[in-house]
């Protein structure tokens, strides 16, 4: 179980570098966006994603 942990950890930081690597203007704007939003906003947006990730995960394995 840890290195399974391990390895999606590693995963996500290889695709966040793809992310800042292929398009760092892009990101850059989409962090001054996100801090104009509220931080509720992003909660709910944040558990969104975490909910979406799990059912993924679940229909994957």
């Amino acid at each position: 179980m840890p290195r399974d942990l391990y390895a999606a950890l590693c995963l996500v930081l290889v695709i966040e570098g793809l992310v800042l690597f292929a398009a760092p203007k892009g990101w850059q704007t989409m962090m001054r966006e996100a801090q104009k939003l509220d931080p509720r906003t992003l909660r709910i947006f944040g558990a969104a994603a975490i909910g979406v990730g799990l059912l993924t995960l679940q229909l994957v394995h």
